[in-house]
């Protein structure tokens, strides 16, 4: 199996880019966020990666950390869920984000993820919700954020991105002193800035 590559970005896609390997090329399909990150044609990359084998096709998956590979190979465990559904997800905010929704129970959240309904969060949540938040829980940002789930949700539903609820929930003192009004109060004063 192919665990990563390290090379030059030949060519970029919307979802993908090739990266040569010492004259060979690989077409490796990845989130957004390395695209952003790391696609300049020229610059070199190294990328964790997952190998998906079909009866009918092979496809190469790649990630800018081990993190978000763990993340990505956790998620098409759930039934139903496909590698290009997996990707989108991670497209769709980053494996802190979504590791956090899936922990916190997060449904109103998850169903924000473009081809993602209220069957498939549910499903997510059943099936990883122990995987996921033995990890996120253990550390101090992730009882924070799971402290604050609910504050996320709120924004969300507010009309805010998943990334702006996050960062302004970071914003929050910790201690739990602080009622959900209060809380989202606050938020909302650090999004209008």
């Amino acid at each position: 199996m192919i665990a990563s590559l390290q090379g030059i970005i030949d060519a970029i896609g919307t979802d993908s880019m090739i990266v040569n390997v010492n004259g060979v090329g690989f077409k490796i399909s990845v989130p957004t966020s390395v695209l952003s990150d790391l696609g300049m044609i020229g610059r070199e990359v190294k990328l964790y990666t997952h190998l998906h084998v079909r009866e009918d096709e092979m496809s190469l998956y790649g990630f800018g950390s081990i993190d978000e590979l763990r993340l990505f190979e956790t998620l098409i465990t759930v039934s139903g869920l496909g590698p290009k559904t997996a990707l989108g997800m991670l497209s769709a905010m980053s494996a802190d984000q979504l590791a956090m929704a899936i922990a916190s129970a997060s449904t109103e959240i998850l169903t924000t993820i473009p081809g993602i309904g209220k069957k498939t969060a549910d499903r997510l949540i059943l099936e990883l919700k122990d995987k996921v938040g033995g990890v996120m829980v253990s550390t101090p940002a992730g009882r924070a954020a799971q402290e604050n789930a609910d504050v996320v949700t709120a924004l969300v539903s507010l009309g805010y991105s998943v990334t702006e609820a996050t960062r302004a929930v970071a914003t929050l003192p910790g201690g739990g002193k602080l009622t959900l009004e209060e809380k989202l109060k606050q938020a909302l004063q650090y999004l209008g800035k």
